[in-house]
């Protein structure tokens, strides 16, 4: 078994305390030339690596940033990461990518991780409903900024995208093009986002004089491509089937699609479809996926900006006490050839 090589190694080898080596690797200007040359001499011989954690654990400050998402198997969520990672990794820190799987107890085993770690902060999507997980992790002490999220009854940091607003332009621009009988394809109930867009969708029906009955809703228990498929089955079993639909995100609008070729419905003339995420693969469909685009790298970067500015906010030399902010983006809609045949 190979001994790992620690300070005391280093201080033995070269001669010198414990405190010089220290010194060497921390405040060099103040070690002599030539003890500091043999020093640096040791350490590249003996292969010395400083223990990182040890030294934050005493210093107090981590240079990691929690990331805590919903579905690491959304190509959204990756986008999110890689604009926190790109905003960390500008300010000197590291990135530990955590997975909830949308389970509110592999949520809270993982925020206990990050306490345990005593990370610089969080960014977080949460799964648990109730608020407790977020309620358990603040007693911490630990900074988070919620993402793609407004948890009620919390006060941080937030950065999201108005979902209702979203969901309007989606359906708003199916009525332009003359449909009347629009099916809605949701995720999980119990997700806000699927909610908020929902609420859009009637909010454009509304606007154009129909009711709330001329949106079908079609559930589903997880936002993805196999579930889409079977939201695709049952729609085309429908006796009065719908001439548009409406997906809760890009994953089901790729299976449904998926389930009407293999039907020989043709898209978008017999049956128009919008997604919403805009995820690189909307555009590299069979049929070119009309999407709703989120911002998600920049929802992830500002996210990352904001937990950095608060966790800089309270050191020496930073700007004191900081104000938590909730910064709402707003999304696009990006047509392509899945919902231009003319009505």
């Amino acid at each position: 078994m190979v001994q790992s090589v620690g300070i005391k190694d280093v201080a033995r080898a070269a001669g010198v305390s414990v405190g010089t080596v220290s010194n060497v690797i921390n405040r060099p200007e103040t070690v002599a030339g030539e003890t500091r040359a043999r020093v640096l001499s040791a350490i590249d011989r003996l292969g010395y690596v400083r223990s990182e954690s040890a030294r934050q654990l005493r210093a107090g400050r981590s240079r990691i940033m929690g990331l805590l998402v919903l579905d690491m198997g959304s190509p959204f969520f990756v986008d999110v990461a890689r604009g926190a990672e790109r905003a960390a990794r500008d300010a000197g820190l590291g990135v530990m990518v955590c997975n909830s799987a949308r389970n509110a107890a592999e949520e809270a085993e993982y925020l206990f991780l990050f306490a345990e770690q005593r990370v610089r902060g969080v960014l977080l999507t949460p799964a648990d409903a109730t608020g407790r997980n977020i309620a358990a992790f603040r007693r911490h002490g630990i900074p988070f900024v919620l993402v793609d999220r407004v948890a009620d009854g919390t006060t941080e940091c937030s950065v999201s995208v108005d979902d209702v607003a979203g969901g309007a332009l989606a359906v708003r621009h199916l009525v332009d093009a003359g449909h009347r009988s629009i099916a809605y394809v949701s995720g999980p109930p119990g997700l806000n986002q699927v909610r908020d867009r929902r609420t859009g969708a009637l909010n454009a029906l509304a606007e154009a004089g129909l009711g709330p009955d001329a949106l079908r809703e079609l559930p589903t228990e997880r936002p993805d491509v196999a579930a889409g498929r079977d939201a695709g089955a049952r729609l085309l079993g429908l006796a009065d089937r719908p001439t548009a639909v409406f997906c809760a995100n890009d994953l089901l609008a790729l299976g449904v699609l998926q389930a009407l070729y293999a039907a020989g419905v043709v898209v978008p003339d017999d049956l128009a479809i919008v997604g919403y995420d805009d995820i690189e693969f909307a555009a590299a469909a069979a049929v070119p996926l009309t999407s709703v685009r989120q911002p998600a790298v920049t929802m992830g970067a500002l996210a990352a900006e904001l937990l950095l500015e608060e966790t800089e906010a309270g050191t020496e030399g930073g700007a004191g006490r900081h104000e938590h902010r909730r910064v709402v983006l707003q999304p696009e809609l990006v047509v392509r050839r899945s919902s231009l045949a003319a009505r």
